[in-house]
């Protein structure tokens, strides 16, 4: 009988230190080029597809964007905007969160230009993505009315690091329990300097108050680099 030796070997490395400085940097650079990084994060169905396209159809052509589209599977929402921005699918295969890496491989893959504007449409969970640093100069998280006024309060991690909240759908305020008042309330009780942006991408309402945060978010940018 043979017995064979079994040695465990201890490997000292901060993985989630080197993603952090891998997005820092990929930041750093981005903003340096003047493109302004989005990190789109809600539940799954809340309309994060539905406000990119409102988004490029309002500016028409006026402003360069490009988006990076996770999912777990599936390409469908990249098809969608296809038509409209150039894109690309960004697919875990299971996992639910987008990673420093993929967004990395997936940004490389997009047509080299000096966007303005870099959205990174993430899974559809308010838990996994709040702990994932994506190289985002803005996290927006995104409520639907559909779903219910409750979310700050179950999900804080997700609105503690966001910048601003959207909440999408309005046009069926009349038909669901849900409280405008009381999800703003709630969310800023967590981030009280949230920005808030109430939405239908559908008809376009709200649509322009967003794209101009957008823009003033992308002037204070390039401002920075130029201190």
């Amino acid at each position: 009988m043979t017995l064979i030796e079994e040695n465990t070997i201890a490997i000292n490395r901060d993985v989630q230190g080197e993603r952090k400085r891998e997005a820092a940097k990929l930041r750093s650079k981005m903003g340096r080029r003047g493109t302004l990084i989005v990190n789109l994060v809600s539940s799954p169905g809340s309309g994060k597809t539905s406000l990119l396209e409102a988004t490029a159809k309002h500016w028409n052509g006026t402003h360069r964007m490009a988006v990076l589209v996770g999912d777990i599977a599936t390409d469908r929402d990249a098809q969608r905007l296809a038509p409209w921005v150039p894109v690309e699918q960004l697919t875990t295969g299971g996992a639910c969160h987008l990673e420093i890496e993929l967004v990395k491989r997936g940004l490389a893959k997009l047509p080299d230009e000096d966007y303005e504007y870099l959205f990174i449409e993430n899974i559809g969970n308010l838990v996994c993505p709040a702990s994932h640093d994506l190289a985002e100069h803005v996290r927006v998280v995104l409520v639907s009315t559909t779903e219910g006024d409750d979310k700050p309060g179950k999900y804080p991690k997700m609105f503690r690091t966001s910048q601003a909240m959207i909440i999408s759908k309005t046009d069926l305020l009349p038909y669901v329990p849900f409280s405008v008042v009381s999800v703003i309330e709630d969310a800023r009780l967590i981030q009280g300097d949230l920005s808030v942006f109430e939405v239908c991408s559908l008809t376009g309402h709200g649509i322009d108050g967003w794209c101009r945060w957008l823009e003033s978010q992308r002037e204070k940018l390039v401002a920075s680099n130029f201190v």
